[in-house]
């Protein structure tokens, strides 16, 4: 692989790109991967805080081996492979450029532990690649919230709910474009879009690597 916005051809093929059977704006997959992409009930009822979704695949086999190797076994080096994938996902299924771009965060307990905070290493890449600022503290979490793999859907709401703080003077009028790793039940996403519109964002889209196969959000 060169660069962040180029994979190797073994890794495209290990880890392809979905291209159809979801939902583009929550990433709920159902039919044939080849299947035009199509807004589900869920979203056409009750839409969520955000406009579109992109995300690269299932959160499964090679994905989500690479993904949990490089969170929580300090395998660094994966860091170029998910970042190309990152970049990938943006260009293949991007609608409109933000104005700025914003990483989930992690609270500063968390990220002492771990030693970075993968959604903005994602960031930089996307930030890089495509030109953009990154507002590094646009959002930053006031609550040292227990593991969201505790909880059930609902749990995961009234666990991560105001969870976080956003910076009114960097959004305030800007489109964002907020990066995360995995989407498991959408709700840690769902507060932070939350957060970034009431703080003035007159757009909201939201870019992970994986989705889980969850019901929609």
């Amino acid at each position: 692989m060169h660069g962040t916005d180029l994979m190797c051809t073994s890794c495209k093929e290990a880890i392809p790109i979905r291209v159809g059977g979801y939902c583009p704006t929550c990433g709920a997959m159902s039919g044939r991967p080849d299947a035009p992409p199509s807004q589900c009930p869920e979203c056409r009822r009750n839409p969520p805080p955000w406009d579109t979704l992109y995300f690269h695949g299932r959160y499964a086999d090679s994905l989500r081996e690479l993904i949990i190797s490089y969170k929580f076994s300090n395998n660094f080096g994966r860091s170029h492979v998910l970042s190309a994938l990152a970049c990938t996902t943006f260009r293949a299924r991007k609608i409109r450029m933000p104005d700025i771009i914003i990483p989930v965060p992690l609270h500063s307990r968390r990220l002492l532990w771990r030693g970075f905070n993968q959604s903005l290493e994602l960031a930089k890449a996307l930030g890089k690649t495509f030109e953009r600022p990154i507002l590094k503290e646009g959002l930053v979490r006031t609550r040292n919230t227990p593991p969201q793999t505790q909880f059930g859907h609902k749990e995961r709401q009234k666990n991560i709910k105001n969870a976080f703080a956003a910076d009114k003077k960097g959004i305030a009028g800007q489109t964002v474009l907020l990066v995360d790793d995995v989407y498991t039940t959408g709700a840690t996403l769902r507060e932070c879009a939350q957060t970034v519109k009431r703080a003035g964002a007159l757009g909201v889209d939201i870019l992970v690597l994986a989705r889980t196969q969850q019901e929609p959000c």
